[in-house]
């Protein structure tokens, strides 16, 4: 199935169709893709709270004659206290139900940071989508029903009570209230509000109202590195963006088959995933530096055999989300990831507004004196690796990204590979059958012990003997069985516009004028 949609001067790709409407009409009352990204994305907190939401974090990259990222990640409350989850016998941070795995949620800073660097219409205007379908009402995506069931029975989630099946209607009368209070009043409205008011009570001292009144998204400079003649873009630490351009690097070098349908393809690039990826819990923190030392990339790919699979202990020392990507008719690109972690996040509810809070402080260690230690003011290690594509010019190319926890990297990986060294349409790359590194369940654990993971195919991709021959435990899923969902808007020489949004997303869409 290529779904490739073609357009050609402007484009947007969300995983869901309201949502990529929404950020096609902002670019036709003459928005920028900034302002296209936000309305699709304030349409996603609404409609896809299994995914994203206002309780979550954002990552944006923004190419517009240069490329800069955007880290609006949130940091851990003042009282955030180590010492005293260690006490109560965790050994690691707690993954629902804990309000500490909660830091300040990112979103709506990361919106307004986006609107005053690159936004052209006002802020009311692009959230007035998402504000009449909360008010109003939207109809249940079939991805959301069964985590919906399970929100209802939480505290402050009787909005989800309503859903049944997919296509029930549903409203959300909180987060109208949330977005309004945004809209009129900007970040005072969100973090100084209802919402804001509700999480310092929910808190009970993990958070102080001048945790919630300091801006919480930074530029930052982008990380790239080299692959078949285009430069990859993607974010620094605290971000795991280092491991899509490290896997890259490493893959440039290898001798990959002609053809994707080749197992050694599959191999090799599973190989420089594991070898980018095994030590990532021990040097992956927020002040993490040099982790693309071309040395070190080097050595990483001479231990790739490409005859079999390798056993990495001693070799070195030791969700969910959303994309959306927006492209508009003078070329700026936006590629942005927001998220909750897993699923409705932490599947705590701030009681005022029903906004769902995420558990990205999963990431930190409960290590004493590790460099990600849960502490106050601390950003978590993050597995959201938005990407974009230059041109040797530096003219945008591509902007491309996917949900997937740990995996986010690897399904990049694929899909980059098959776009930039194969050559094929966005539809195709998109659509074709993927591999990942098998988690323990959570799709945050890959990394605790990359030698026992179990190499995940999905249905469809044909390489399952002859990876069991080179030395892989495999197993078979069924095409769209958490292997992401993957959008990408491809420009090619003569402008036109190229993209495809995920079907794993069964109402996703890429849509253009």
């Amino acid at each position: 199935m290529h779904n490739t949609r073609y357009a050609p001067s402007g484009m947007v790709c969300s995983v869901d169709h309201l949502a990529s409407a929404a950020g096609l009409a902002t670019l036709d009352r003459g928005g920028s893709a900034a302002d296209a990204a936000i309305a699709a994305n304030a349409v996603l907190t609404v409609v896809a709270p299994h995914m994203c939401g206002l309780g979550g974090d954002l990552f944006a990259l923004v190419h517009d004659g240069g490329v800069s990222a955007l880290n609006a990640s949130g940091r851990a409350g003042s009282g955030a206290d180590p010492a005293r989850l260690r006490a109560e016998g965790h050994a690691r941070m707690p993954h629902l139900h804990d309000i500490r795995s909660v830091t300040v949620p990112g979103c709506v800073d990361g919106w307004l940071a986006l609107h005053a660097r690159h936004g052209r219409l006002p802020m009311p205007d692009l959230l007035a989508p998402a504000i009449r379908l909360a008010r109003d009402g939207f109809p249940a995506s079939p991805l959301m029903v069964a985590g919906a069931r399970n929100a209802a029975r939480r505290p402050g989630g009787s909005d989800f009570a309503p859903v049944r099946a997919a296509g029930d209607r549903l409203t959300r009368p909180g987060v109208a209230r949330a977005l309004q209070a945004v809209a009129g009043r900007g970040r005072d409205g969100f973090y100084l509000g209802e919402f804001g008011q509700g999480l310092i009570e929910l808190g009970a001292g993990e958070y102080t109202e001048a945790d919630l009144a300091a801006p919480g998204a930074d530029w930052v400079e982008p990380l790239k590195a080299r692959s078949s003649g285009h430069d990859v873009w993607s974010m620094p630490p605290n971000s795991q963006g280092y491991l899509l351009l490290m896997s890259l690097a490493i893959a440039e070098g290898l001798d990959l088959p002609a053809s994707p349908h080749h197992p050694a393809w599959a191999h090799l690039l599973a190989e420089a995933a594991r070898v980018a990826g095994h030590d990532r819990l021990d040097v992956l923190h927020e002040d993490a530096k040099d982790l693309l030392d071309p040395a070190g990339i080097a050595g990483r790919r001479a231990l790739i055999d490409p005859r079999s699979r390798l056993r990495l202990r001693g070799q070195t020392e030791r969700g969910d989300t959303t994309y959306l990507c927006a492209v508009d008719g003078d070329g700026m690109g936006v590629s942005l990831i927001q998220s909750n972690a897993s699923g409705f996040g932490s599947m705590v509810f701030e009681p005022r507004t029903g906004i769902n809070l995420h558990n990205r402080g999963i990431g930190f260690s409960l290590k004493p004196g590790h460099p990600a230690e849960y502490g106050p003011g601390r950003r978590p290690p993050h597995t959201l690796t938005p990407a974009l594509i230059t041109r040797p010019d530096g003219t945008l190319r591509s902007v491309v990204g996917t949900m997937g926890g740990d995996a986010q990297p690897q399904i990049l990986l694929q899909v980059i590979t098959r776009l930039l060294r194969h050559g094929e349409e966005p539809g195709q790359a998109i659509s074709a059958p993927r591999w990942r590194l098998g988690t323990g369940g959570t799709g945050f654990d890959t990394w605790e012990a990359p030698d026992d993971a179990v190499l995940d195919l999905e249905e469809g991709g044909g390489w399952a003997d002859g990876l069991t021959a080179l030395g892989h435990r495999v197993a078979a899923l069924p095409y769209g069985s958490s292997f992401g969902h993957a959008h990408v808007i491809d420009l090619r020489p003569d402008g036109m516009l190229a993209g495809a949004a995920d079907p794993r997303s069964l109402v996703g869409s890429a849509i253009g004028r």
